[in-house]
């Protein structure tokens, strides 16, 4: 007997833990504030002349809800120039992060340019690399 109320307890106890439960209220990752989300995250030059263009945009969209801020955009080394829009972008705006190597400097490259946002805790990390050749005038003999 003491063991079939302690059953019907436990049982009773139990529905009624499950049915106070109220449904979660939190929100898809996607639906939570701003989220960005870039079209690619490395770019491969291959080879490019010493004096070419070494520009490429990283471009990306804001598939939050609220505004995206970029906070701060920074390359690993001076021969990379980040650019980038300081005003928020609107849910659903895209934009573009302009980075320029100086393609002066003879050699092969891998540089990564560190991205900070109110879209989350982790920075995002974009890539560039290829190789810099001299031009035949300036090559050494």
């Amino acid at each position: 007997m003491k063991k079939i109320l302690t059953s019907a307890i436990f049982i009773i106890a139990t529905i009624t833990l499950v049915s106070c439960q109220t449904p979660s209220t939190e929100k898809p990752k996607s639906a939570l504030g701003s989220a960005i989300e870039f079209q690619v995250t490395e770019h491969d030059f291959g080879t490019i002349q010493q004096g070419g263009d070494g520009s490429f945009d990283f471009v990306f969209t804001n598939t939050g809800v609220e505004p995206l801020v970029l906070t701060n955009v920074r390359s690993s080394c001076g021969c990379t120039i980040p650019s980038w829009p300081h005003d928020p972008i609107p849910a659903k705006g895209k934009e573009a992060i302009k980075v320029k190597y100086d393609t002066n400097r003879v050699g092969k490259f891998n540089k990564t340019i560190t991205v900070t946002s109110n879209a989350g805790e982790e920075p995002i990390v974009l890539k560039i690399s290829g190789e810099v050749i001299a031009n035949p005038a300036t090559a050494p003999k």
